[in-house]
């Protein structure tokens, strides 16, 4: 066995060594954040939403965890509606380049093919919107979602959906809706498919961006609106225009967030920052729907307890008058063969997510309990 000796560096030499290696660590030092800078992509990225709306806040949940994942290498600049074009004119402003990405969702281009609002706000054949997410992610929704964007549309994007919704009230009236009669002639602010729902019902239909929905509910230009939930309806300022709340409804039983990116911007990242990128989508997808629950009641009880709202369900009625409603418009829409915003594709598109829902559906309704029975018995007795 060789015995190894260590020589011990004499004072100069050491204090020689030791300058030097100072020397490269305060070069390394100094030079870091200089690298850093030169790496890191800076993206424009713009909401549809106000500022004060949960929805911003949910936008910017998900530009935290890509900043934060991305480690200083991609970096989300997050901009609530309006900062650079209005929240209907992002899908136009990230194909162009104007921005660079956009947190809304796909009813706000129902204009450009009415399919756009099948990958947002469905018929109500989904259970709820996780199982519509399931759908989009492993029941073929993505492919026919990309075929929409690159093959029909030709947009310069790339997407994701994100955040499960749960059901949407009927909206916000001066009075209670009681019969299905007394929805003709309102007039009525909705989006996307639900405008052809309502149109059905013969109601007169408004589509209006978020923030300029309660100065036109206030000022008598509608007569009822719907937005999307307790959180967001309560911040926007509802309750201080009206003071009826119908809570249960088919119009928007499912909804989803879009995220959206310039695809030249996206496809030149890195495959590790497109990972960062994607998986967000996934972690603030579930982030979401687990604050929700602690937020949408809280909600509900502060506009009924101390801002005196009258929060209703929506009579039986009116709900079975929708799924009807609903019937009309699927099979006018699937018929329409001479508008390429119809047609064979929106009803390829419902062919995939019947198929879905019939083969989930039928599972889940054998086989899970009914949550009614068990929270009568735990929470409802007298």
């Amino acid at each position: 066995m060789t015995d190894v000796k260590t020589q011990r560096p004499g004072r100069r030499g050491f204090l020689k060594t030791a300058a030097v290696g100072g020397a490269v660590a305060a070069a390394g030092t100094l030079a870091a954040p200089q690298v850093s800078r030169a790496q890191t992509i800076t993206w424009r990225f713009q909401s549809t939403w106000p500022a004060r709306d949960i929805f911003h806040e949910i936008a910017g949940d998900y530009v935290k965890r890509v900043n934060d994942m991305a480690g200083g290498r991609l970096r989300l600049e997050l901009l609530p509606a309006g900062a650079v074009v209005g929240a209907f004119q992002v899908m136009d402003a990230t194909h162009s380049g104007t921005l660079d990405g956009a947190h809304g969702v796909t009813v706000y281009w129902y204009g450009k093919n009415k399919a756009a609002s099948l990958f947002g706000t469905s018929p109500p054949w989904f259970r709820d919107a996780n199982n519509f997410l399931g759908w989009f992610y492993h029941g073929g929704g993505e492919a026919l979602y990309n075929e929409m964007i690159n093959d029909v549309l030709r947009l310069n994007i790339v997407g994701f959906l994100t955040g499960p919704m749960p059901t949407q009230p009927l909206g916000w009236f001066k009075n209670p809706v009681e019969r299905v009669e007394q929805l003709r002639g309102l007039k009525f602010r909705t989006v996307g498919l639900a405008t052809e729902l309502f149109n059905e019902l013969g109601m007169a239909v408004v589509a209006l961006p978020g923030g300029e929905i309660v100065p036109a509910l206030e000022r008598g230009v509608i007569d009822g609106a719907e937005f999307n939930n307790p959180s967001s309806d309560r911040v926007l300022g509802f309750p201080d225009v009206a003071k009826v709340y119908m809570l249960q409804s088919f119009h928007q039983h499912v909804e989803s967030f879009e995220i959206l990116f310039n695809k030249q911007k996206y496809e030149a990242l890195p495959a590790e920052l497109k990972a960062i990128v994607r998986f967000a989508v996934e972690a603030s997808s579930s982030d979401m729907s687990w604050k929700i629950q602690e937020r949408y009641p809280k909600d509900l009880i502060e506009m009924t307890q101390r801002q005196g709202v009258r929060a209703i369900t929506t009579p039986r009625p009116i709900l079975e008058a929708q799924l009807r409603a609903w019937d009309a418009v699927v099979a006018k829409l699937e018929g329409d063969t001479s508008s390429p915003a119809a047609g064979p594709f929106f009803k390829k598109v419902c062919d995939s997510q019947r198929d879905w829902c019939r083969r989930t559906g039928t599972y889940f309704l054998r086989n899970e309990a009914p949550s009614v029975l068990a929270f009568n018995h735990f929470f409802a007795r007298g």
